[in-house]
Parts: structure tokens; C-alpha cells; sequence
């Protein structure tokens, strides 16, 4: 339990960091509200869409299609993405086959492909 609880923070403090550092968004709660355009929001209740129906993998898939390195957008959505991701409960992600290292690794994935895995190594390092 424990190191579940500290997973969830190291995930929420690197989010909550790189929006501070790249967006210059300083937020507890990271919601939809900072996607800038209508198509982003639409693309975001998507993939949130599917997470409530249990399809994180197929979610997460679709993320990384948008999240391809270039457009920064996709870097914010990713960061929402795996926010809410970590909101959620053990038990939910467990019966949706997932798990909250799995969380853990999308979100570094993710972050790499945009130039961050120094911030990514140094909040999501190893117990």
C-alpha cells in the first residue's frame, strides 16, 4: 500500500512540475480546462471515454498516436491523460488489466519522447 502511495505522488509532483516548467500552469488538480482548443478536448473525452469503459490500453494507444514528440499539445494532454489515470483507484485499474506501474512507465514513455527523461529519472525513480 504504501508504495502505491508513493507512486501516486511521485506521478502527481512530475506532472504537476513539467506543467509549471513548460506551460506555465501551477495546479493541484490538472483538468481538461488547459487544452487550448475544441478538437484537444474532444481527442482528451475520448480517450477518457474509453477509460471509464475499462479500455485503458486501447486509451493509451490512441494517446500515443497523439503524443508524437513534435506538438506540445500532445505533451499536455499526455500529462492530463496520466493524471487522471492516477486518480484512479487500484482496484479499477486492477480489474481493467492495468496496473499503477504501468501508469508510471506511459507517463516516462511519454515524457521521453518529448526530450524529458532527466525530469522523468529524477520523479519517477526506483523504491
Amino acid at each position: 500500500m504504501f508504495e502505491q502511495d508513493y507512486i501516486m505522488r511521485q506521478i502527481k509532483e512530475m506532472v504537476r512540475a513539467i506543467l509549471k516548467l513548460l506551460f506555465n500552469i501551477d495546479t493541484e488538480s490538472p483538468t481538461e480546462e488547459l487544452l487550448q482548443k475544441q478538437e484537444e478536448k474532444e481527442q482528451f473525452h475520448l480517450l477518457l471515454d474509453l477509460v471509464e469503459k475499462g479500455r485503458i490500453d486501447e486509451a493509451e494507444n490512441r494517446l500515443y498516436d497523439i503524443a508524437d514528440g513534435d506538438d506540445l499539445c500532445g505533451l499536455e494532454m499526455a500529462l492530463l491523460f496520466y493524471s487522471h489515470l492516477n486518480d484512479k483507484s487500484d482496484p479499477f485499474l486492477e480489474e481493467h488489466g492495468f496496473s499503477r506501474e504501468e501508469v508510471q512507465m506511459g507517463l516516462k514513455d511519454i515524457v521521453a519522447r518529448y526530450g524529458l527523461a532527466g525530469i522523468a529519472d529524477t520523479f519517477l525513480s526506483e523504491l
